[in-house]
């Protein structure tokens, strides 16, 4: 999964000479760390982290090697922490009084209590219905995006077992991949909005 290589460097860095899926294997875990002492924030250091090898893989192809891929890794990742820094601040946090704190009746002080509806009817037949709506969309696909489709996000097969099991180009895969997911998503966005 190595994008087109179009460095021109007299002495590669070791690291230039491992595949991509190489080195989010040896990097993974430093960049998500790095990531989450910044942010504090395990679920957004996660994301951040995913980012940041997407914007990597998008310009990889235009490193030069100036540095070496893990400084460039750490650029991507401290550029990505800015921008959720400037996404929180626009972002006006509402607080509101703690379910966990009890409320006071003429009785004294009560605690809150709150069923627990995660198996409760309606809750059971909406991700029902919600898993129908998913195979129902899953199944109007065109068959060119449904097959890459199923065979990710459904079989967990990497871009390049795809590419081999469906005799396509790897950029085909791709490209095919994300216009499914628009697709599925145009289609289901009544059904996940809030």
């Amino acid at each position: 999964m190595r994008p087109p290589d179009t460095r021109q460097s007299a002495s590669p860095d070791e690291d230039q000479l491992l595949s991509f899926d190489e080195l989010i294997a040896k990097y993974e875990k430093k960049v998500f760390n790095l990531i989450l002492r910044h942010i504090n924030d395990y679920d957004d250091a996660a994301d951040l982290t995913q980012e940041t090898f997407i914007n990597a893989y998008r310009a990889y192809g235009r490193f030069r090697g100036d540095s070496k891929v893990y400084t460039w890794l750490c650029q991507i990742a401290l550029n990505a922490c800015k921008n959720r820094f400037r996404q929180r601040d626009r972002v006006k946090p509402l607080t509101g009084p703690s379910l966990d704190e009890p409320v006071e009746d003429e009785r004294g002080s009560v605690s809150r209590d709150f069923p627990d509806l995660t198996h409760a009817p309606h809750q059971v037949f909406e991700q029902k219905e919600l898993g129908q709506q998913i195979e129902a969309a899953i199944a109007a696909l065109p068959l060119d995006y449904r097959t890459v489709v199923i065979l990710r996000d459904l079989q967990g097969l990497s871009y390049q077992e795809i590419a081999e099991a469906a005799g396509l180009s790897l950029e085909t895969v791709k490209t095919r991949l994300h216009r499914g997911r628009l697709m599925l998503r145009r289609r289901l966005e009544p059904y996940l909005r809030g």
